[in-house]
């Protein structure tokens, strides 16, 4: 099992005090993968892999995560209010908003090294799959930070194997499946608006920043233009983003809080990620079926890639708020977790081992060995979560592979399950 979610609330408080970073959620650095894999059934190999992988660590999204404290801290400057650990907070912000000038959502250098890596340990766990003349086709979002995703993945395929006859691709006509906003996601943008009022108020309720705050400001509850939550939790993204680059790596801003804050923090953006993209019942627990047609068309490709013989892959790339829902509704491990209570989610749910930068899925598929047109019976698959291997909704009794009819089975009828969309 791949032991993605932590067993208790002590060990995911553990989790973010022993390492700050995991609290950065969706920000957090991609890591590596530490476990062996399982080898292939004896008498398999395999001969293809069908994947969905996030862009890499990027730029925070919107520039006004990173202008909009240096423009408070400036306001406090002029007014001779800051205080020596404000002045130098200042220094730091200046310097990385300058930085930041023109690259909301850029992918990182950190970014491009994530996907160069997972291509390389892709083909060296799966030789079978892409060695010769082996046939990829990629795809991705029309996202720069993806297509360059994609575009760092597929020259390491093919600078490992110069005869690899890759074909990549970012069209409008693919993003109703590999990015968000089309189709019935609709009515899952309305729904997660709603999801944002119920974590705001978590914000305010549970977050005081008046201590944060006063560590650099000098008389700040006085001060009618200042908003310390926003203040607060705009230097923790840019905390917890310090790791997607090179150049501020060394940079540490967690020491600005205490230990229990930046457990607070990442508490409320984890129910945050989870109502707005995961199996939540405030959401009506229709968000993992928003994927229904991105699981369907993984379906239907690895139908012609076994009936053709076809040994290669196929590669997308897309976002987090594509593969969460989309790793829910495949019932990956335990994220299908449906829990009222979101003060106790994080005793089950940590978004820090589910969407980090670069997080991926590979269904890799194994057939009997010189049987290039064997039927969808006698397949065998397995999923990778992160790399890490995953449990599946089916029985088995050879963890970690899985009889790929009896799991497409399961997924088809799943998928084809009236939902009530009604908003």
């Amino acid at each position: 099992m791949a032991g993605i979610l932590s067993a208790n609330a002590q060990t995911a408080r553990q989790d973010v005090a022993a390492q700050f970073a995991r609290s950065a959620s969706n920000h957090y650095a991609y890591p590596a993968p530490t476990r062996a894999l399982t080898p292939a059934p004896e008498g398999y190999e395999a001969f293809y892999i069908s994947h969905y992988g996030r862009h890499g660590s990027r730029w925070l999204s919107s520039e006004g995560a990173y202008t909009r404290p240096v423009a408070q801290l400036e306001h406090a400057n002029r007014e001779g209010m800051l205080t020596e650990q404000g002045k130098h907070l200042l220094y730091i912000l200046r310097d990385v908003a300058a930085a930041a000038h023109d690259r909301a959502g850029d992918l990182s250098d950190i970014g491009a090294q994530q996907h160069r890596d997972i291509a390389t340990r892709m083909f060296n766990n799966f030789p079978s799959v892409f060695g010769g003349k082996a046939v990829v086709t990629a795809r991705s979002s029309m996202k720069i930070r993806c297509i360059l995703s994609m575009q760092n993945e597929t020259m390491t395929l093919r600078a490992l194997n110069p005869d690899i006859r890759i074909t990549t691709d970012a069209s409008a006509s693919d993003m109703g499946r590999l990015a968000y906003g089309y189709g019935e996601d609709t009515l899952a943008n309305k729904l997660r608006a709603r999801m944002n009022l119920i974590t705001d108020s978590m914000y305010r309720h549970n977050i005081k920043p008046q201590r944060f705050v006063d560590q650099l400001i000098d008389n700040a509850p006085s001060l009618e233009w200042l908003d310390g939550l926003q203040l607060m939790r705009d230097v923790f993204d840019i905390a917890g983003n310090m790791q997607s680059h090179h150049r501020f790596s060394d940079i540490d801003l967690f020491h600005l809080f205490t230990v229990n804050e930046i457990f607070e923090l990442w508490r409320i953006k984890n129910a945050c990620w989870y109502t707005q993209f995961g199996n939540a019942p405030h959401n009506g627990n229709r968000m993992p079926f928003t994927k229904r047609n991105l699981l369907r068309e993984m379906i239907d490709s690895t139908d012609v890639a076994i009936a053709n013989g076809q040994r290669g892959a196929n590669l997308r790339f897309g976002h987090e708020s594509i593969l969460l829902p989309l790793a829910s509704l495949m019932e990956l491990d335990t994220l299908n977790y449906s829990c009222d209570d979101l003060n106790q989610l994080h005793l089950h749910w940590q978004d820090y081992n589910i969407i980090p930068k670069a997080c991926n899925i590979q269904m890799v598929f194994y057939r009997p060995v010189g049987q290039s047109k064997a039927k969808a019976d006698d397949i065998f698959v397995k999923v990778l979560f992160n790399e890490h291997e995953a449990m599946l909704p089916v029985g088995t009794d050879m963890f970690p592979y899985y009889s790929w009819a009896q799991l497409r089975q399961y997924y088809l009828e799943k998928i084809n399950t009236d939902i009530n969309w009604d908003d």
